[in-house]
């Protein structure tokens, strides 16, 4: 079975395949002077294209985790992921506080996706 792995870095890659599934590493905000939401949506956008190189898209979602710095951001995140997904399958989801490894950093979200 082949395994292909798309954007390496030194330590990661962005996007591996793998027996029809796709996962993501940890996706951030490309502007983390955003506020929760909008840092949410800078995860979602950026989610979406890698998805899309992938081949597939937010309708193939497995399972995602959410990792958000502060709980009391928990309901405005969730108001930026509910309409994100208001359209497809809803996947198996985990929202975790954790301490992020910037400061700035509000949330990072990690997917699974099948392909098509």
């Amino acid at each position: 079975m082949t395994i292909t792995r798309t954007t390496q870095s030194e330590r990661a890659s962005k996007i591996v395949q793998h027996n029809g599934v796709i996962y993501l590493s940890g996706q951030v905000a490309a502007d983390t002077s955003a506020g929760i939401q909008g840092q949410t949506q800078s995860c979602c956008d950026k989610i979406d294209a890698l998805l899309a190189e992938a081949g597939s898209d937010k309708g193939h979602l497995l399972s995602c985790t959410v990792f958000i710095r502060d709980m009391k951001d928990f309901a405005a995140m969730n108001e930026v992921w509910n309409a994100w997904v208001a359209d497809v399958g809803k996947p198996a989801r985990a929202c975790v506080e954790a301490r992020m490894a910037r400061p700035e950093l509000l949330v990072e979200i990690c997917v699974i996706a099948a392909a098509p």
